[in-house]
């Protein structure tokens, strides 16, 4: 194994000097295939928060990504046609789209029996060839979006596998969405079995949210009626992550999380079972969701941190910095979700509407931190116009 590193060392100071593309294909080759090997050697390696495998990164050719995300009614829809565009005229180059929704839909039709037991697939996406077809067309790196545990449809199918309140019923929150229990296996093989056929469909990367507890877990924990084991909420959590991971990198394809920005500078969230940390050193790429809109007064010393998003910005990768600094070599690569929305709920006089510059400038801090990956977040997907995304 030291040789291995040794090779890959010498092979990531070297393929820099090269002077001709073949000479950078073929040690790019051999460089994926040493990081295969290593793979390999970690399938059976048992799952364990406190073990994580050596980091390899499972597809060294992947850009630096600059995406959007993209709902399941776009990419199967009209305005997939200007999404496409957005990325051919400008320095774009990713889309994360919804394969498994927030409500827990499959977004497009599936002949998966397993899938098709567990979830409810629908065709929001009328035909995904077609589209895997339309994203390589225009070199759109793809990335699958898979919200985890947050999943009303499975909690309604299987409330075993969810939270259970005295009376019988499944537990929903304040908005009706119900979740499923991150402490059970047969949830992690189902979304797992999701992401292996995002895969087979040509997806690049697996970007799993909602990994996690609901939110206030810690208040009921002891209420609902639920499958547990002696795990911890964090471990449970930070084990599924390691064990999709395993599972992933062996198809060539990443494995991305989506985390609470502000969870880069506070300890653990026990209570939703989200640590920093444990989850990063499991995965590929960390996207803190650090819209400044989501920040209170007097984060980062900004009075109202949506009418300030360079200083907002920058700040919050300060302490992701800080953060990760402890990780060393299994620190994975910092991709933040930033804000191109108007925040008009935090009221008059809060907020600003968002626009060329207001994304210019969060860019701008990124680069100032030395992150040069970075999705944008718009419900609706309508992004600004005009913006220079190398700013």
């Amino acid at each position: 194994m030291n040789i291995i590193w040794a090779l890959l060392m010498i092979l990531g100071s070297s393929t820099g000097n090269q002077q001709h593309n073949e000479d950078n294909q073929v040690a790019n080759l051999l460089k994926s295939s040493i990081n295969s090997a290593i793979i390999a050697s970690q399938k059976d390696v048992p799952v364990s928060a406190d073990n994580p495998v050596a980091k390899v990164d499972p597809q060294t050719t992947a850009p630096k990504v600059k995406g959007v995300y993209v709902t399941a009614y776009s990419a199967g829809g009209s305005r997939m046609t200007q999404l496409l565009d957005l990325m051919d005229k400008t320095d774009l180059n990713a889309m994360v789209i919804d394969i498994k929704d927030d409500a827990g839909y499959i977004t497009y039709k599936t002949d998966n029996p397993d899938l098709i037991k567990m979830g409810k697939p629908q065709p929001f996406i009328h035909d995904i060839n077609q589209l895997m077809e339309r994203l390589k067309k225009h070199n759109v790196y793809p990335i699958a979006r898979v919200v985890v545990f947050k999943d009303t449809v499975l909690a309604k199918k299987r409330p075993d596998l969810s939270f259970v309140t005295s009376d019988g019923s499944v537990w929903k929150n304040g908005k009706g969405d119900s979740f499923v229990n991150p402490f059970n296996k047969e949830v992690w093989d189902y979304n797992i079995e999701i992401a292996k056929e995002a895969a087979k469909l040509g997806f690049k990367e697996i970007q799993f949210d909602y990994v996690r507890f609901p939110e206030g877990f810690e208040k009921r924990a002891d209420v609902l009626k639920y499958t547990k084991t002696d795990k911890s909420r964090v471990d449970a959590v930070a084990e599924f992550v390691q064990y999709a991971r395993k599972q992933m990198a062996p198809l060539g394809v990443r494995v991305s999380v989506d985390i609470f920005g502000y969870a880069a500078s506070v300890p653990a969230a026990e209570g939703i079972g989200q640590d920093f940390n444990k989850i990063s050193e499991n995965v590929d790429v960390i996207s803190p969701m650090i819209y400044p809109s989501h920040y209170t007064t007097g984060w980062f010393g900004a009075k109202d941190p949506d009418k300030e998003p360079y200083k907002t910005i920058k700040g919050s990768m300060v302490d992701t910095h800080k953060k990760l600094e402890p990780l060393a070599d299994q620190k994975p690569i910092i991709r933040p979700w930033i804000q191109d929305f108007t925040a008009s709920w935090l009221g008059s006089g809060h907020y600003e509407k968002y626009g060329k510059q207001q994304v210019e400038e969060q860019i701008r801090a990124l680069k100032d931190m030395n992150v040069d990956e970075f999705l944008l977040w718009n419900a609706t997907n309508r992004y600004s116009p005009g913006v220079n995304y190398n700013k």
